[in-house]
């Protein structure tokens, strides 16, 4: 049975026209020796996508390029500091196509004015994998005596030989 293991990549990129190529098959790879055969072609159309988008609109070409892998989920991130370039605008039948092949998709801005476009997808329900479980710590069992074969110490001090009788009278 195969587990689930978290798994990140990370990839800079200046982006031209024959790096587009050489960048899927880089993230194919990727996602191949993570054992998620099922997700190369959606992730790397979605990445071939924003990057001749990014390569057609940007004026900085340099991208950041993130894959992050739960067990569950895919997500793909592209990030850029070219302050030219407007998803609203530039990018927006890419995005289209991209919020098409995706179970999720999302822009947004960073801490130091650069944009974040991400995607993600999701195993399906036959392809999920399971998470590891984790094993009750054997020790705890092995450590309680049940049933208790050692005799349990007195809670109080022994009572005074004078008041047995009042102890037996009690009774």
């Amino acid at each position: 049975m195969k587990t689930a293991v978290p798994c990140y990549y990370h990839l800079d990129v200046e982006v031209s026209p024959e790096r587009v190529g050489q960048v899927s098959r880089i993230l194919a790879a990727h996602l191949h020796y993570w054992d998620l055969e099922n997700l190369v072609d959606p992730v790397c159309r979605g990445a071939e996508l924003l990057l001749r988008a990014i390569d057609a609109h940007a004026t900085d070409k340099h991208t950041s390029i993130e894959m992050w892998w739960n067990g569950q989920h895919l997500i793909t991130a592209f990030g850029d500091d070219d302050p030219d370039l407007r998803p609203d605008q530039d990018l927006r039948s890419c995005l289209a196509d991209i919020a098409a092949m995706s179970d999720g998709w999302g822009c947004c801005a960073s801490d130091t004015g650069s944009k974040i476009i991400w995607f993600s997808q999701r195993a399906r329900a036959g392809e999920r994998v399971p998470l590891v479980p984790v094993a009750p710590e054997p020790a705890l069992r092995t450590g309680l005596q049940v049933p208790r074969t050692e005799r349990m110490a007195a809670l109080a001090a022994p009572a005074p030989a004078g008041d047995d009788a009042v102890l037996a009278g009690s009774r």
